[in-house]
């Protein structure tokens, strides 16, 4: 990702937005130095104006903001810092600097979307390989061994499922989704991929249409 730090005097604005909610929580400045420290540590890491140093958000009142992932701007000199907020974000005490509850934008951010934020995140792993993710291990040891857990996991949701409890079921469930999405990556495909082939099959025509397209297949 290419950054213009010179622009405004080795400066970029920072947008930090909740990547659960979409709610933009506060506006600060970033350099090069905490830039690299956000990506280090997980961390949001600014630059301070007013000290002169670098703050990373929660370093006294444990109210961090965990970094999910960073998109710069079609000018390259303004950043979207997507996170995961512990507890409120302004230092009055509120959830966003403008003082508005940190609630979902709109009916569309139901929980399903998480699966792609989640994504957005494996996706940051398998780009950055970060030392003691479990995440980076899996990539580590390749499609053959995502593939062999994925196995492992539809088979501990199998067993909750018939012998079981809900709450199991859906804890397990989660772990095999989880190892899809990775297995997903390894692939380069995403979660998306699988809804659009669902979606094509919701179509009543879908069977007629693949089962022609096999005859013509089969034809030439």
């Amino acid at each position: 990702m290419k950054i213009d730090f010179e622009k405004m005097g080795g400066l970029v604005p920072a947008i930090i937005q909740d990547a659960a909610t979409r709610q933009v929580l506060m506006l600060g400045f970033m350099n090069k130095e905490s830039y690299d420290k956000t990506i280090e540590t997980g961390h949001v890491t600014f630059w301070s104006r007013t000290r002169q140093t670098l703050w990373t958000k929660g370093e006294t009142s444990g109210h961090f903001l965990n970094l999910v992932d960073m998109k710069v701007d079609c000018d390259n000199d303004t950043l979207l810092v997507r996170v995961n907020p512990i507890g409120p974000t302004c230092h009055t005490g509120t959830d966003t600097c403008w003082g508005e509850d940190n609630e979902p934008l709109g009916s569309d951010n139901s929980p399903l979307l998480f699966l792609a934020e989640l994504q957005d995140l494996i996706d940051q792993r398998k780009r950055e390989m970060p030392e003691g993710s479990y995440t980076t291990k899996l990539f580590r040891d390749g499609t053959n061994k995502i593939a062999q857990k994925v196995g492992e996991e539809a088979l501990e949701t199998v067993i909750e499922a018939t012998n079981g409890t809900s709450e199991h079921l859906v804890y397990e469930a989660g772990d095999l989704l989880y190892h899809l999405l990775v297995m997903l990556t390894s692939k380069g495909l995403r979660i998306e991929d699988v809804a659009s082939e669902l979606q094509k099959r919701h179509d009543p025509n879908w069977d007629k249409k693949r089962r022609e397209a096999k005859a013509a297949g089969k034809m030439k």
